[in-house]
């Protein structure tokens, strides 16, 4: 039984797509699409040069123009602010008079220490702040 090259490429493109599930490296996959690619190549009756030669291209160009790619989308996605660092930029609300030596101000539904940025700055009971910075466990306002 004589199986065609084209089987070869596809198998070929199911070993190259394990790795990929178990290691999670995108460049398996990758090199299983060239594999594929061959396997195209093959099937129109391409000879054994021509299937490699696809091979190669499809899976440097893919390795070469898909990975950066990737790399920039990744690396430029926000991130989530969690604990302290999402309290800053938020607006809270004046408890007791705060001025550069305390007062309290409520803050993502929690009362918390508070103190002015400037130290000539003072906030009343009511008024709206906005949170710089968190110092410990006091709100730096302004």
């Amino acid at each position: 039984m004589d199986i065609d090259a084209w089987v070869w490429w596809l198998i070929g493109a199911v070993g190259l797509g394990i790795p990929l599930v178990l290691t999670a490296m995108p460049e398996f996959g990758m090199l299983s699409v060239g594999a594929v690619a061959g396997a195209v190549t093959a099937a129109l009756g391409y000879g054994a040069v021509a299937q490699v030669v696809v091979f190669a291209v499809v899976s440097t160009a893919l390795v070469a123009v898909v990975r950066p790619i990737a790399a920039r989308h990744r690396d430029g996605r926000p991130r989530l602010a969690t604990g302290v660092e999402a309290l800053k930029g938020r607006q809270a609300v004046v408890l007791e008079r705060v001025d550069s030596d305390g007062g309290r101000v409520k803050l993502a539904g929690e009362v918390w220490s508070a103190r002015t940025l400037d130290t000539g700055q003072t906030f009343e009971p009511g008024e709206r702040v906005d949170v710089v910075e968190i110092d410990g466990a006091t709100a730096v306002v302004m």
